[in-house]
């Protein structure tokens, strides 16, 4: 298995807090690279799985919006399932998860995935130990199948401090913008910080491979977490950007008798 520094502290002195005019400048080189990853990948077939898991509040919605900003969304995809139905309830677990894997030419990009049985619902009550560990021991095999079909697969663990979550949390009640992104399970897992951390501990020890390895990225600082990741992402997949294709603009064909018609349209209003 890999060898992972304690999430808890990655030994580096802290840094400063990117301010966002340097943020948005090396963000606009990295969509640029991103965007060549993405011809690369529509023109080799390749496919792309990337899997953003972490604790609450760690910025898994942001990063993932940093790295989609640019990018065409039939390429890039973004999967965030909602709670499973009864009917999936009662299927095989990873069931409703493999048909959203990618296929030539796909990027798909999971907002929390099938580990979700490894955090969130042991943590929480909704499966039982059991089932959590048959997950464990299950994964590592489902996770070379699908490397073996010829998926790249990356896995992101998002870390952020118990002080930052609590901060952005408190941030999340007073702000009315962002009241919409507390829910009740937030509350309840804030409590459990610990139970989380165990059950983080026992997912790496038994998930980390060497076809699968997990990549832990610090993010207190959003701006610097989401420029680290993207960095990560970028250098991880073998791509090669194409050669840039000359394009120029044809002539438009003439008029040939049109004139606009005398419609009365309804335009919006123009207080900008």
């Amino acid at each position: 298995m890999a060898k992972h520094k304690n999430p808890a502290g990655d030994g580096n002195l802290p840094r400063p807090r990117m301010k966002n005019k340097e943020y948005r400048r090396e963000l606009r080189l990295l969509h640029g690279q991103l965007v060549a990853l993405q011809e690369w990948v529509k023109s080799t077939g390749a496919k792309v799985c990337v899997v953003f898991e972490g604790r609450d509040t760690a910025g898994k919605g942001g990063t993932i919006k940093a790295i989609t900003e640019r990018v065409s969304p039939r390429v890039f995809r973004v999967v965030a399932l909602p709670a499973p139905s009864p009917r999936e309830r009662s299927q095989m677990y990873l069931q409703r998860y493999v048909p959203h894997l990618p296929g030539a030419g796909d990027v798909v990009i999971f907002d929390r995935s099938w580990y979700n049985r490894a955090g969130v619902e042991p943590v929480m009550g909704f499966c039982t130990r059991e089932q959590a560990d048959e997950f464990l021991r299950a994964t590592p095999d489902v996770e070379r199948a699908i490397v073996d079909s010829g998926v790249i697969l990356l896995k992101y663990w998002l870390e952020v401090s118990a002080e930052e979550q609590t901060r952005r949390l408190q941030s999340r009640i007073d702000d009315p913008r962002k009241v919409w992104k507390l829910s009740d399970l937030d509350l309840k897992s804030y409590s459990r910080w610990h139970e989380y951390s165990r059950c983080r501990d026992e997912m790496f020890r038994a998930t980390d491979t060497a076809w699968a390895p997990w990549y832990v990225a610090r993010t207190d600082d959003k701006k610097r977490g989401r420029l680290n990741i993207i960095t990560h992402l970028l250098g991880t997949i073998p791509y090669e950007p194409l050669p840039h294709r000359a394009v120029s603009l044809p002539k438009r064909q003439k008029a040939d008798g049109y004139r606009e018609p005398a419609i009365p349209l309804r335009y919006i209003p123009t207080p900008y």
